[in-house]
């Protein structure tokens, strides 16, 4: 299957299904330069009495999408209906063009996430330099990603929070009130996953359990590793870290886009975990033969790149 093909389905049932929103910035920013700029959407919430912030990172398998595509507008939209502010971000496309991926051939890959990781945690920096201008408050910032935005979204509070010269960007002390994964992984290069220097946030992480693209178990080689949600939940039950993980038997990477089907459980997770700040550990398993098992959910990276 060809790339853009791939990505077009992957986001057509999400497009299909969602509600006609119309929902435009208040404003756009232009938070780093790169090789080009890279800029924030913000929308702001009319009635965020909380005023807790969403920054989503859009999926495209770190080759494609943005920030501003219509298939994210009904999720935005819903998350300021229920009162929260969203900011949408760019970041750099790693893996652009690149082909012939593998354990083997993995550099490609840990840099495409280092960069798109060190840019969410750049944005974060900008929205905490301008919270007062903003109106914003810099301790209630939640991450939420679909696919390579889920990875980023994990990757940067794995980073964070072990200080690594990425996450040294952001104030000592500083972490994420939330992370919201839609199908993500970690990479490491230090064996299992490990928070040495401060705790992570509280984690949800959708995941389907035959997700060949985004892997939900793990693809190890050495002491490097791409490690899905099914061996990061291990770690955080472990550990005592408050954790959310979604488990869909048998589906594959549908699971990405599942933000506005699954919005009753963001708006459970985000009730109980981070505005009551519960010390939950919770582990569903769905087996609901009524989910549709759609084409691209059984798309692997060779399709890709």
């Amino acid at each position: 299957m060809k790339v853009k093909a791939l990505i077009l389905l992957l986001f057509a049932v999400f497009i299909a299904t969602s509600a006609n929103s119309q929902i435009k910035p208040t404003a756009t920013y232009e938070y780093v330069k790169r090789d080009s700029s890279l800029y924030l959407d913000f929308y702001k919430s009319a009635n965020s009495a909380e005023n807790y912030t969403v920054i989503f990172v859009f999926g495209g398998g770190f080759i494609s999408g943005s920030r501003n595509e219509e298939y994210y507008m009904p999720y935005y939209a819903k998350l300021v209906e229920n009162n929260f502010n969203v900011v949408a971000i760019d970041y750099r496309l790693g893996l652009k063009g690149v082909k012939g991926i593998s354990p083997v051939n993995r550099k490609p890959l840990e840099d495409a996430i280092a960069m798109a990781a060190e840019d969410l945690i750049t944005a974060t920096k900008y929205l905490i330099d301008h919270e007062k201008e903003l109106q914003i408050d810099s301790r209630k910032l939640i991450t939420s990603g679909s696919s390579a935005g889920a990875i980023t979204v994990l990757q940067a509070d794995y980073e964070l929070c072990n200080r690594t010269k990425i996450g040294q960007i952001l104030p000592e002390g500083f972490h994420y009130a939330g992370v919201m994964s839609f199908a993500g992984a970690i990479y490491s290069k230090n064996g299992k996953v490990k928070y040495r220097k401060q705790a992570p946030a509280p984690t949800m992480m959708l995941h389907g359990t035959a997700d060949r693209l985004v892997t939900y178990k793990q693809i190890k080689l050495f002491n490097i590793g791409f490690i899905g949600s099914s061996k990061i939940a291990p770690r955080f039950e472990k550990y005592g870290y408050p954790y959310y993980i979604v488990r869909y038997e048998d589906l594959g990477h549908e699971v990405a886009v599942r933000m506005l089907y699954d919005f009753d459980k963001t708006m459970w997770f985000i009730d109980n975990y981070i505005v009551r700040g519960a010390k939950i550990k919770r582990d569903d398993f769905i087996n609901d033969p009524t989910i549709e098992r759609l084409k691209f959910g059984s798309a692997k990276p060779s399709d890709l790149y």
